[in-house]
């Protein structure tokens, strides 16, 4: 057996069963090994893509996936998604054919890239060790939460390796939990006996059921209202006392509440400036407490007064083992009144700018969130728009909201969906994007109607990149750079095999409300024709400070 091989194979052994990528000559047998070892792998028409899918599939499905790469310019061309991934801490493992003559076409430093965006470079150097290298990129990944390159340079690939090396090859044990220390959870429970108004955001570091039960338990416990980030979107769906999102997507109710706070807990969560609105959700006279299971995540964004090193749903549970008689808190039924009539961006009445041509965004979702089955796994672009299907559409649980936007980079919307989607497969998968995004990713159109995924993609349509339009224009600057003559993007998407709409008014969406009713045979987009008259409300937020 030859070390591509045994590398491919014992991916698969270590238990990762999902490899996206674009096969060419240098990842070709490795890819192959781990098809052959039982492995799913799915072809997209662009490594960017593929490295996207694969960081939402690993994000929305909780495993390691793979992305497999060609050399030089196949894993140039993922290296924005592989940015994004790096930037979430997703465990992704990365394999890369690698050239070693300096003279090759193919020749960049591969090492120095995965630096450059805050992946983990590792390498097989030898016969005797390419399984416990690779053994040991799985285990990094997972225990460290890190998106791991392997480079498998060529000259390598094709020595044999010894006999029985694979014997030795198995899933790495699964991360340990951090116990958090009780001196720690003490100051924690007396801050929270104090508080009179607290408020929990919790982020990714809380998506999984058992964090979300420990932290609705402690919550019940101390009267505390409920938040998320908005990667962790969902975690408290259908929770009473839940706010939603906070920070930029906030609603004007969870902004007031958030502001209001006396103690803002931070479960999993880094408390940056989008969460907390550059600090303009922390009262000044608040106590900031974070809990994290790595310590450089603890006031890396902001000052924090408390801190506690341990893992989220263990400091929870503790933090309600040692906790004083039970506290109303909040959960007061004038509180408990506004939550449920306003804390909904739907709820919030507004003044609805459509016209005979082009429909307000706000109505689009909305009638989409009726339309479409609640049961859905959202993947959002980033852009203008990004804040209509953000929070106009409604997710089940955590793992119905993918949103691949640390690095804030459009046009990986599509790919997102995609990812989630396999990870998925018992929810519709809807893929909300902006035309800029939409055009950028439009290759993996084939790869929705290739694998047979009855995906709707929502496109909004505003012929530009709307982000800059609304932040220059009204300053009088020039935007021939920034806008675009009409796409028919809905034609396009015909031609790749998906049902298509345009939609410029309510009545269009009666084909979306068919679709859905109908057999679901082939993909579905809708080119939305909305309105640009005005930036999204959460646009200011995005700028400052750039």
């Amino acid at each position: 057996m030859k070390v591509a091989e045994a590398v491919g194979r014992t991916l698969v052994a270590a238990g990762i069963t999902q490899v996206f990528g674009v096969v060419g000559s240098g990842n070709f047998h490795a890819t192959n090994a781990m098809v052959a070892a039982g492995a799913r792998f799915v072809a997209a028409r662009h490594e960017g893509g593929a490295a996207t899918m694969a960081d939402a599939y690993a994000r929305t499905s909780g495993t390691v996936a793979a992305l497999s790469v060609h050399q030089g310019p196949g894993l140039t061309n993922a290296m924005t998604g592989l940015a994004e991934a790096a930037k979430s801490r997703t465990p992704l493992l990365v394999l890369a054919a690698e050239v070693t003559e300096p003279r090759s076409n193919f020749h960049v430093d591969q090492e120095a890239l995965a630096r450059a965006v805050g992946a983990l470079p590792l390498r097989i150097t030898s016969t005797e060790d390419a399984v416990t290298e690779t053994l040991t990129a799985v285990r990094r990944a997972v225990h460290e939460r890190r998106t791991v390159l392997l480079n498998v340079p060529l000259p390598v690939q094709t020595l044999e390796v010894p006999d029985g090396v694979l014997d030795r090859a198995a899933p790495p044990p699964p991360r340990a939990a951090v116990e958090p220390a009780p001196a720690d959870v003490a100051t924690l429970t007396r801050a929270l006996d104090r508080a009179r108004r607290p408020v929990f955001v919790a982020g990714r570091g809380s998506r999984s059921p058992g964090a979300r039960d420990a932290i609705e338990a402690l919550a019940d416990h101390h009267g505390a209202l409920l938040a998320t980030s908005a990667v962790a979107k969902g975690l408290f769906h259908g929770n009473p006392w839940s706010l939603d999102v906070s920070g930029g997507f906030a609603s004007p109710l969870t902004a007031e509440l958030v502001r209001d706070s006396d103690l803002i807990v931070g479960w999993g969560c880094a408390l940056n400036m989008w969460t907390m609105r550059h600090g303009r959700l922390i009262a000044p006279d608040a106590t900031v407490a974070q809990i994290d299971d790595d310590p450089s995540a603890l006031g890396a964004h902001r000052d924090v007064h408390l801190e506690v090193t341990g893992d989220v749903e263990l400091t929870a549970r503790r933090a309600l083992e040692t906790a004083g008689e039970r506290r109303r808190g909040r959960r007061t039924p004038d509180i408990a009144e506004a939550v449920a009539a306003r804390v909904r961006w739907r709820d919030i009445p507004y003044d609805d700018t459509s016209t005979r041509d082009r429909i307000d965004p706000r109505t689009l979702t909305i009638a989409l969130d009726d339309i479409l089955p609640a049961e859905r796994v959202v993947g959002v672009d980033s852009g203008n728009f990004m804040g209509h299907p953000s929070m106009f559409l409604s997710v089940p649980d955590e793992n119905g909201f993918c949103f691949t936007q640390a690095f804030q980079s459009i046009g990986l919307g599509l790919a997102t969906a995609i990812g989630a989607a396999l990870a998925r497969p018992d929810r519709l998968p809807v893929a909300a994007l902006g035309d800029g995004g939409a055009l950028m990713g439009a290759a993996d159109l084939d790869t929705v109607r290739r694998l047979g995924l009855p995906l709707v993609a929502v496109v909004y349509n505003d012929d530009g990149y709307g982000a800059e339009v609304h932040h220059f224009g009204p300053d009088g600057h020039r935007l021939d750079t920034v806008e675009f003559p009409p796409t028919d993007i809905a034609a396009i998407a015909r031609g790749y095999g998906f049902e298509a709409v345009t939609v410029r008014t309510r009545t269009d969406l009666k084909a979306v409300a068919d679709w859905v009713a109908g057999p679901r045979s082939a993909p579905l987009l809708i080119d939305a024709q909305v309105v640009k008259d005005r930036g999204s409300w959460w646009l200011e937020e995005a700028f400052r400070g750039h």
